[in-house]
């Protein structure tokens, strides 16, 4: 590897599953400490056991991300292992898949909370010790839900559509103290999370078949494509890309 995140902690919530532990591994070869902030402590204590047997540097800080004590907590685990954060990955999240009119209350607040709030209480808390290092990157995981209408996922897309511009208000405030904030995008994904919602879709009468994917994206996303693309946003390469939104998903957004 070419250790392009040398000298760098990476906090990545989110990061024991999926794209998140993609996203875990690509950086922490890269030469990043990572810390894995995630409510699934054994996967998360799992993925980084394995990696610190590679020679490689990772923790788990175990947090529910809709939960600032629990963020609080876990951040200042992460900087007595690490030292202050200078990537921050904001990845966590989930989704709410069923007719409008059939959602409720009580699940507006969960996926916010979960979406949204905890992206803005990780980045608060994150941000200070970023300040104080002279800069920092940081990626949201937004999705092509933020700006194409998907049926079934009315909630989800408002949630996706807040992180899409929470991404570029950050990039916008921040620019002129070494902070880059960007958003990466990706379409439907070949991960259990991504299974899952496939599976939801399909029980309300949604085409999600491998034709209609393959019709829009042409296959599923890997979550190391996905990993990849959050890897050029926090790395030099992305030096002068700030506020910006990467898909990840083959054309999808471009028919």
């Amino acid at each position: 590897m070419s250790q392009r995140l040398a000298g760098h902690h990476a906090l990545i919530s989110g990061g024991a599953s999926g794209c998140g532990a993609a996203a875990t591994r690509r950086f922490a070869a890269e030469g990043a400490r990572v810390s894995i902030m995630d409510r699934q402590a054994e996967l998360g204590q799992a993925l980084a056991a394995q990696l610190r047997s590679e020679g490689l540097q990772a923790c788990c800080v175990h947090a529910d991300v809709s939960r600032r004590a629990d963020i609080e907590d876990a951040l200042a685990q992460a900087v007595a292992s690490f030292g202050p954060p200078t990537i921050l990955f904001n990845h966590a999240g989930s989704i709410v898949v069923k007719p409008f009119l059939e959602t409720t209350d009580e699940d507006y607040h969960w996926l916010m909370d979960v979406n949204v709030k905890s992206m803005f209480m990780v980045t608060r808390a994150v941000l200070p010790h970023m300040l104080a290092q002279g800069g920092g990157r940081i990626v949201c995981t937004s999705s092509i839900s933020a700006v194409v209408g998907t049926p079934m996922e009315v909630l989800y897309a408002l949630s996706k559509g807040a992180v899409h511009m929470f991404a570029r208000a950050i990039a916008v405030e921040f620019r002129d103290r070494n902070i880059r904030c960007n958003a990466v995008c990706p379409g439907f994904i070949a991960t259990p999370h991504g299974q899952r919602e496939v599976e939801a879709l399909a029980r309300y009468g949604v085409d999600v078949s491998e034709a209609a994917i393959g019709a829009a994206q042409g296959r599923m996303c890997r979550p190391e494509e996905v990993a990849n693309a959050a890897l050029f946003l926090v790395s030099d390469d992305a030096s002068f890309v700030n506020g910006a939104h990467l898909f990840v998903d083959n054309g999808f957004t471009a028919i």
